[in-house]
C-alpha cells in the first residue's frame, strides 16, 4: 500500500510546473492551494455519502479520489507522505483518548 502511495506522490510532484494544458494535477496546482483543498473537501464529502449509502464500491472509488487529492495537497504544501507515515507511526499504540488529552487545551 505504501508503495502505490510513495509512486503516487512521485507521480504529482513530478508534474508540479507542468503543462496544465496536459495534466490534470497540473491544472490543480496552476489553480492554486484553495482549488486543490476544494477538491479535496468535495471528494470527503461524497466518501462520506457513499458511507452513509452504504455503497462499499462508491466508497472505494471515492476513497482514492480522496487520497489522489489528500496527495496533490500535501505536495503543494511540501509536506512528504514520510512525514504523515511517521506521524502515524508515533501515534501507534497510543489510545485516542490519551492522544486527544496530551493536547495543548485552547
Amino acid at each position: 500500500m505504501a508503495d502505490t502511495l510513495t509512486r503516487l506522490e512521485q507521480t504529482i510532484r513530478s508534474r508540479k510546473g507542468g503543462d496544465a494544458s496536459a495534466s490534470y494535477v497540473a491544472k490543480l496546482f496552476a489553480k492554486g492551494r484553495p482549488k486543490i483543498a476544494q477538491k479535496l473537501g468535495e471528494e470527503a464529502v461524497e466518501a462520506v455519502i457513499a458511507a452513509m449509502a452504504g455503497d462499499r464500491e462508491e466508497l472505494v472509488k471515492e476513497s482514492a479520489d480522496l487520497l489522489f487529492h489528500l496527495t496533490v495537497l500535501l505536495a503543494d504544501m511540501d509536506v512528504e507522505l514520510a512525514d504523515v507515515f511517521a506521524e502515524l507511526d508515533r501515534r501507534e499504540g497510543v489510545s485516542g483518548i490519551a492522544e486527544k488529552a496530551a493536547r495543548p487545551q485552547d
